[in-house]
């Protein structure tokens, strides 16, 4: 992979913005006023529904590209997978080049594989408001444009919607954002991992320009805020597909 594989998602989002000149920033990608999602220091949530579960559990995320978001969680303490994928839409639609247009109600996703006994849904909770993406950004993270970007949970029982909006109305109510909180609580409806191609991409191209400036400051920021959660080694989707046909 290289920095050019990101211009197609640039380039059918800034076709909507219209203008050859829109269209020429959009292939440098990464423009010198636009700066790296900055983490924000928050309280863990008050109430945590989801404290009772147990055996192996499941979240799923939006927060902007799934690149970042992805790496992120793939480096929690008790997190066995997290795969990128896309919710929202059709299985027809997912697919990167039909999602990329913003017309087909998926989001790019993260489904978080982990163990309540050592990571609760609360923390993963936190790590997403907190350094995996800006929640009061609608529709958008950074340069990347359009409701397929949204800031979403895609919550998979009862337990999950309420302390997700518990959460929020406690953040909102702390104002620890200058700006309110527009992350979208709804219901998993389905989850479809994505292409190959994207999976563990931010740890198998840390060079290539938009990891290196908006996603690795996100697992500096893990680090620094969430040490105790924080591992060194991800969890690989693509090393553990290999394993498997090894076996």
């Amino acid at each position: 992979m290289n920095a050019s594989f990101r211009l197609p998602r640039l380039a059918v989002t800034l076709a909507s913005w219209g203008g050859a000149l829109a269209l020429a920033l959009g292939a440098l990608h990464v423009g010198t006023s636009l700066a790296a999602e900055a983490a924000v220091k928050i309280p863990p949530p008050a109430v945590d529904d989801t404290a009772g579960a147990s055996g192996m559990q499941t979240a799923v995320f939006a927060g902007g590209c799934f690149w970042g978001v992805q790496g992120v969680f793939q480096r929690v303490q008790g997190v066995s997978q997290a795969v990128s994928g896309y919710s929202g839409g059709k299985a027809s639609t997912a697919k990167y080049e039909m999602v990329g247009s913003g017309l087909t109600g998926h989001a790019e996703s993260v489904k978080i594989t982990y163990d309540p006994k050592r990571v609760s849904y609360g923390t993963l909770l936190q790590i997403y408001f907190s350094v995996a993406h800006d929640p009061t950004q609608l529709n958008r993270q950074n340069p990347d444009v359009g409701p397929q970007y949204r800031s979403a949970v895609f919550y998979g029982d009862a337990a999950q919607k309420a302390t997700t909006e518990k959460y929020i109305a406690q953040l909102d109510a702390a104002k620890v954002y200058r700006s309110k909180i527009v992350t979208q609580v709804v219901p998993l409806d389905a989850f479809y991992a994505a292409e190959d191609y994207h999976q563990d991409y931010l740890t198998l191209n840390p060079t290539q320009g938009y990891i290196a400036h908006f996603d690795l400051p996100k697992i500096d920021n893990l680090k620094t805020m969430f040490p105790q959660q924080y591992r060194a080694e991800p969890a690989l989707v693509m090393a553990r597909a290999g394993k498997a046909q090894q076996q």
